[in-house]
C-alpha cells in the first residue's frame, strides 16, 4: 500500500513539474498555478493519510500522562513547519526570495510564540529545583 502511494504521488509530482517547466516558457503565471495546485493536492492527501497517525500518537501521549495541551502545540508546530516550507518553496520557485524568507520568518515566530507554554513549564521546573 505505502509503495503504491509513494509511486503514485511521485508520478503526479513529476508530471506536475514537467508541465510546470513546459508552461514556464510561455506563461510564468500558469506555471506557478500548476505548481501551487500540485502542492495543495499533495498536502491535502498527506493530511488525510496522517490523521490516523496523529490520533494514535495523541492516544499514546495521553496514556503516558503528558499534558494534552503540549501535544496539540507539537502537532500545530509540525503543521506550521510543513505549510511554511511549501509556501517558501513555491515563492522561491516563482523567483520571490524575499517573500519566501518573510514566510519562513513568520513561521519561526509563530513556533516561538506557540512554544511559550513549554518555556514557562521549563522555567517552573528549574525554579522548583533551585
Amino acid at each position: 500500500m505505502v509503495m503504491n502511494d509513494i509511486t503514485a504521488v511521485s508520478g503526479f509530482c513529476i508530471a506536475g513539474a514537467v508541465l510546470s517547466v513546459l508552461l514556464k516558457q510561455y506563461c510564468k503565471e500558469q506555471s506557478m498555478m500548476i505548481s501551487l495546485g500540485v502542492c495543495i493536492i499533495i498536502f491535502a492527501g498527506a493530511v488525510g493519510i496522517i490523521s490516523p497517525v496523529l490520533e494514535k500518537t495523541s492516544e499514546l501521549f495521553t496514556e503516558s500522562g503528558v499534558n494534552e495541551g503540549y501535544i496539540i502545540i507539537v502537532f500545530k508546530a509540525m503543521a506550521i513547519c510543513f505549510i511554511t516550507q511549501i509556501t517558501s518553496d513555491i515563492c522561491r520557485d516563482s523567483g520571490e526570495n524575499a517573500i519566501a524568507s518573510s514566510a519562513e520568518l513568520f513561521g519561526r515566530v509563530l513556533i516561538i510564540l506557540m512554544s511559550l507554554p513549554f518555556i514557562e513549564s521549563l522555567v517552573d521546573i528549574i525554579t522548583e529545583f533551585i
